[in-house]
């Protein structure tokens, strides 16, 4: 029996995957983290964990500083990467963390159950994909190292992430940046959809993750 913690905000994408993974009679799902602090947190009550399934971008503690942490504190535990991110960077840090495996959440059933079967067992889940950035880092890593997505924001738009990560609202960053609270809100629109997120909490930790500010 393999005894899997899954580590992902999005309750839509976390019931797939728990839906997936309830396919298979060996496997046992012990407990779903809605963020890399809980997941610590539940860690502390119970290690009785062969692997974890960790989505990357989640608020309060972003997936790699979770893995980064559990590495150093339970280094009998593999960790899968979950993301619908396939940038070379963050494949990069996600090795470079202590994850063992790294599969995009499309992966169908079988797939995730390869690929955390074949982690257990001392192997690498890689999806294709992002087997062929693995393999281009080995090749080439001096150039992932030099990768920085910038996402194409304006220098206006770099501003206002900058002044979101400051915690500072749409009224005082008009306020400071001398614009409309309406122009704010249309640059933060714009800055959602270049980053392919839906809400401040993420913006920021990719904001954070390509060194954008």
């Amino acid at each position: 029996m393999v005894r899997i913690a899954l580590a992902e905000d999005n309750s839509f994408l976390a019931n797939s995957l728990i839906n997936k993974l309830g396919l298979f009679d060996d496997f046992k799902i012990k407990f779903h983290a809605v963020n890399g602090q809980e997941l610590l947190s539940m860690l502390e009550a119970d290690t009785n964990v062969d692997i974890i399934l960790m989505d990357i971008q989640m608020p309060v503690m972003d997936g790699l500083t979770a893995t980064k942490k559990v590495a150093q504190l339970y280094p009998h535990i593999k960790i899968i990467m979950l993301t619908v991110l396939d940038e070379d960077q963050i494949v990069y840090e996600a090795i470079q963390s202590g994850a063992s495996g790294y599969l995009v959440k499309e992966s169908s059933p079988q797939e995730i159950y390869d690929g955390v079967v074949q982690t257990v067992n001392g192997g690498a889940a890689l999806s294709p994909f992002i087997a062929s950035k693995a393999l281009k880092m080995i090749q080439n890593p001096d150039a992932v190292m030099a990768t920085k997505t910038d996402f194409n924001l304006s220098k206006r738009e770099l501003q206002v992430l900058k002044q979101l990560t400051q915690g500072l609202n749409y009224k005082k960053i008009a306020s400071n940046l001398i614009i409309s609270p309406n122009t704010v809100r249309r640059h933060v629109e714009n800055i959602y959809k270049k980053l392919g997120v839906s809400n401040k909490a993420e913006a920021i930790q990719i904001a954070y993750q390509h060194q954008l500010i």
